[in-house]
């Protein structure tokens, strides 16, 4: 993921800066401070444990998302004029409206009630959201980009109904409610998660208006590849093939992460991006801003995995721990993969200079939504 140097960051090291109301400006100096180099052969070398302490403590203050007294803080923007709250309550209403309008409840019902369960369960709505601020970001409009954000929510649900089965990870939890399986049985279940899988493309070829037809073609064959043998699957079957191996590495680990998470994350962006009428160029930086997002979203969990409780997380806690997957903790410790939640954090957001600032404010504030997400 490149490398930067440490040196550059002593003299905040040695102000002693690191107070909990640390800006951006203050983030971005830590990112700047950190060493990762391709492969993870070389993270984070410090040269002593004061400098440890004190990039703990600054690391600390920057992932941190509430006060001492337990009051919630507006994800930053770079927006003073954004609020990243009334943002993402009204996009969330949205795609939630979409979602119900398009899987409605109709014969046969044992399948539509089951889609339906998983599918208006709840949830942030990350990836569609995304889909919508990138459409947005490129001068395109809400509604070209609706189908696409809810077909990404679809594959999403069916990648969580298929992932709790006995056969996958085995789950009895997801997002505070009895998984799908639990409800409906397996074989439903599989078949819920089918069916929202291929509706999903049918979504996007029938209800996409104001689109060219090659870019919703465009669109349709790149989310076809994210999910495919090369992308989410790929990851997900690397990633059951590796539980219990001793010597899984960094780079191992993160291919499974790049397939199985990032895939659908970069999918969202550059559906939205595509849909919204953005040059190549502007694609391909939005691709590697969710390239960055989407690692640093399961960098995230796997912190979370070992640091919440399952009613924290509204799914089962530990459960890779139980099932000796290999994880960013596991390899680097906490404080090492919180190091490298914020590299991916700034470098995300790197990919963003030069947009208009106002336009991509909802993309940065995704972002450090994204790093500091408690569940």
């Amino acid at each position: 993921m490149g490398s930067v140097n440490l040196a550059s960051f002593a003299s905040v090291i040695s102000s002693g800066n690191t107070h909990s109301g640390c800006s951006r400006s203050m983030a971005l100096l830590l990112t700047q401070s950190l060493s990762v180099t391709a492969g993870g052969s070389k993270l984070f070398p410090m040269r002593s444990w004061e400098r440890r302490q004190a990039v703990k403590a600054l690391i600390s203050a920057v992932l941190t998302t509430k006060h001492e007294a337990g009051q919630e803080v507006e994800i930053e923007s770079g927006n003073p004029n954004f609020s990243f709250k009334a943002y993402m309550v009204g996009k969330a209403a949205k795609v939630n409206q979409a979602l119900d309008d398009a899987v409605a409840l109709r014969e046969p019902l044992k399948i539509h009630e089951s889609m339906r369960y998983s599918l208006l369960a709840g949830g942030k709505r990350v990836r569609p959201i995304l889909c919508l601020a990138a459409c947005e970001l490129v001068g395109g409009e809400e509604r070209m980009a609706m189908p696409s954000a809810c077909a990404v929510e679809m594959i999403h649900t069916m990648s969580l109904i298929h992932d709790d089965l006995p056969c996958m990870d085995n789950d009895d939890l997801r997002r505070g409610k009895p998984t799908n399986h639990k409800v409906f049985g397996e074989d439903v279940a599989v078949l819920a998660g089918d069916a929202l899988l291929s509706f999903a493309f049918e979504h996007i070829a029938v209800s996409t208006a104001g689109v060219s037809k090659g870019r919703i073609l465009r669109a349709v064959a790149e989310l076809a590849k994210a999910i495919g043998s090369e992308g989410l699957v790929a990851g997900q079957v690397v990633d059951i093939c590796s539980e219990g191996l001793p010597d899984v590495g960094l780079d191992h680990l993160e291919y499974i992460h790049v397939h199985k998470t990032a895939a659908l994350l970069e999918a969202a962006v550059v559906l939205g991006a595509i849909m919204g009428g953005g040059s190549d160029e502007e694609v391909e930086r939005l691709r590697k801003f969710a390239r960055y997002i989407g690692l640093l979203f399961q960098v995230v969990d796997d912190i979370l995995d070992v640091t919440k409780s399952s009613q924290e997380l509204g799914k089962t806690a530990g459960k890779d721990l139980v099932a000796d997957k290999t994880t960013y903790p596991k390899l680097l410790g906490i404080e090492k993969s919180r190091e490298f939640a914020a590299k991916l954090n700034a470098d995300a957001q790197a990919q963003l200079v030069g947009f208009d600032q106002e336009k991509a404010a909802p993309l940065v504030a995704l972002a450090n939504y994204i790093a500091h997400r408690e569940n």
